[in-house]
């Protein structure tokens, strides 16, 4: 069972990666705030409570692997991977400038820890399925994690990968739904309803774990139901909310690709400041 301290701590650094996720796409005028806040409870669980990774050793042969399919929420993965000591912190100045390996979208050989170049959505999990199959056919224990976004599942593509890694009972492959219900364009629900959507990854085989998306011991739960899961790949639908952490970006299409102006940062990082005071 986990601790409190250890949700704690987790907590500490979802709320440092929201920081983060502010202080880049601020600087830069540019970038995906909104479905970034929305996964850093995600992101802060898998990389300082589950991950097996090691910032020493990026090729580390035993490692889990991870995919942000969702490519343009990268600014959460940076902060995280920044934070975990993969590459120094003060390259997090530069997201989104020219001749800098913090691009908009993740680039496999700009970074260590980065698995895969993603930001075309729907090809992810394609990825993720060769890399659980060519795991399995080297018989190695190794495990892939993943998130798509909600609206990412109106790709074909992903419907196509979700069938294949069912057929080829890909137990090692566990991903995440960041389930915010907003896209660039406006709600899911109105762009192209993706609903029920647990039952449609159900319908294709796969386990289905339903979660608060921002309530960590939900989240550490259902990666350990995940271990336990034989002969299929698992999906967690995490009910998120866009913009999450700062009341004014809070289920708010515009930020989903613009960042905040500099007086509307200030506010926000005082939220933030206020809710790191009360976890102390």
């Amino acid at each position: 069972m986990i601790s409190k301290n250890v949700i704690h701590q987790i907590v500490e650094k979802a709320t440092m990666i929201r920081e983060r996720v502010l202080d880049m796409t601020s600087k830069a005028k540019s970038g995906h705030p909104g479905g970034s806040l929305s996964m850093a409870d995600i992101v802060a669980t898998l990389y300082f409570h589950w991950l097996k990774v090691d910032p020493k050793n990026p090729a580390l042969e035993s490692r889990d692997y991870f995919v942000l399919a969702k490519g343009h929420a990268v600014p959460a993965l940076y902060a995280a991977l920044a934070e975990k000591g993969f590459f120094p912190l003060e390259y997090l100045e530069k997201l989104r400038q020219l001749g800098s390996p913090l691009q908009g979208h993740p680039v496999k050989k700009s970074l260590p820890g980065i698995e895969m170049s993603t930001g075309s959505l729907g090809q992810g999990l394609s990825v993720m399925v060769g890399m659980g199959l060519a795991l399995k056919l080297d018989k190695k224990e190794n495990r892939i994690y993943g998130i798509l976004g909600d609206g990412e599942c109106q790709e074909g593509q992903v419907w196509e990968a979700a069938m294949a890694a069912s057929h080829y009972k890909l137990d090692n492959l566990v991903i995440f739904v960041d389930k915010n219900g907003l896209q660039i364009d406006g709600p899911t629900k109105q762009v192209m309803n993706v609903d029920p959507l647990a039952d449609k990854w159900a319908a294709f085989g796969w386990e289905v774990i339903s979660i608060d998306g921002h309530n960590v011991l939900e989240i550490v739960g259902a990666l350990e139901k995940s271990e336990n899961v034989k002969g299929k790949p698992t999906v967690i639908m995490a009910q998120t909310v866009k913009g999450k952490g700062v009341s004014f970006m809070e289920h708010q299409i515009c930020f989903h690709g613009s960042p905040c102006t500099d007086e509307q940062l200030v506010v926000a990082k005082k939220e933030l400041l206020a809710t790191k005071g009360n976890l102390l």
